[in-house]
């Protein structure tokens, strides 16, 4: 399995990440741990974390190499929609040293 994590500095981490966990839960089995501040994605193809830290967002995606970009370009663009008011930019870093995908508001409606 191939890891990819981000840090996504944001006054509301808490906010995102249950809201990000409720978004992806219409098709994906996640939870949310308000008290932990931590919950997880169950993907067809992998898993991901969501850690909410002083300042930032932690996430993480683990799948098959070939699967990074997908797992990256799922959580981040829903991410980065649900905090543009707050101009959120979601850059990962992949575990074998590489830069990841990045998703930044474009300004221009996303596909879904």
């Amino acid at each position: 399995m191939a890891r990819s994590e981000a840090r996504v500095p944001t006054d509301r981490p808490a906010r995102y990440a249950k809201q990000l966990a409720s978004h992806l839960g219409r098709r994906s089995q996640t939870s949310w741990d308000e008290d932990s501040g931590t919950g997880g994605i169950v993907f067809q193809n992998g898993t991901g974390t969501l850690t909410a830290t002083e300042g930032a967002l932690l996430l993480t995606v683990e799948t098959d190499p070939e699967n990074l970009d997908v797992l990256e370009g799922v959580v981040g663009r829903h991410l980065v929609r649900f905090g543009t008011r707050d101009e959120l930019v979601v850059a990962w870093h992949r575990d074998n040293g590489e830069p990841g995908t990045t998703q930044r508001n474009s300004g221009e409606p996303e596909p879904h």
